[in-house]
């Protein structure tokens, strides 16, 4: 795997792997994760992985007139991270359609065996994809088709 590619995370039968590692500049005065870092871990992860299956955010306004706007997110947040750790951000998207695409990403202490390794933080987000106006408008077919190309779209 390129640094490229390790910048932008990988997929896993339809799951995109996104690794975090925790700064100082992230923790509170207590030396674990600011609560809303996770949210920038998590939108982050989100642009990679958008990067990663040829469609980034540029490209969605320049060429398609799409931008998104989170419309709604709900976060549980389990277990906090600390300074130094090694995360994982995992998105699965659980549907696209029309002009709102809705995912789930949890973020998870142990890299090697996500598998055995209960999410620290679990978010639940629908986004709106939206116009330069600021009107709904379709997810552009581009990213469909990309979302159905990397097998990510349920």
């Amino acid at each position: 795997m390129t640094d490229k590619h390790m910048q932008m995370g990988h997929m896993k039968e339809g799951v995109h792997h996104f690794p975090v590692r925790v700064y100082y500049e992230d923790t509170d005065a207590q030396g674990i994760v600011y609560h809303a870092n996770y949210l920038r871990y998590a939108e982050r992860a989100r642009t990679e992985f958008l990067r990663l299956i040829g469609v980034p955010h540029q490209d969605l306004v320049v060429q398609h007139d799409a931008g998104f706007s989170v419309r709604q997110l709900t976060i549980h947040y389990a277990a906090p991270a600390r300074i130094d750790d090694a995360l994982v951000v995992q998105t699965v998207l659980q549907s696209a359609r029309g002009a709102v695409m809705a995912l789930r990403q949890t973020i998870h202490h142990c890299a090697a065996s996500l598998a055995s390794c209960p999410p620290l933080v679990a978010i639940d987000l629908t986004l709106a994809c939206l116009n330069q106006h600021g009107r709904p408008t379709r997810l552009p077919r581009v990213l469909l088709d990309a979302l159905d190309h990397s097998h990510a779209r349920p």
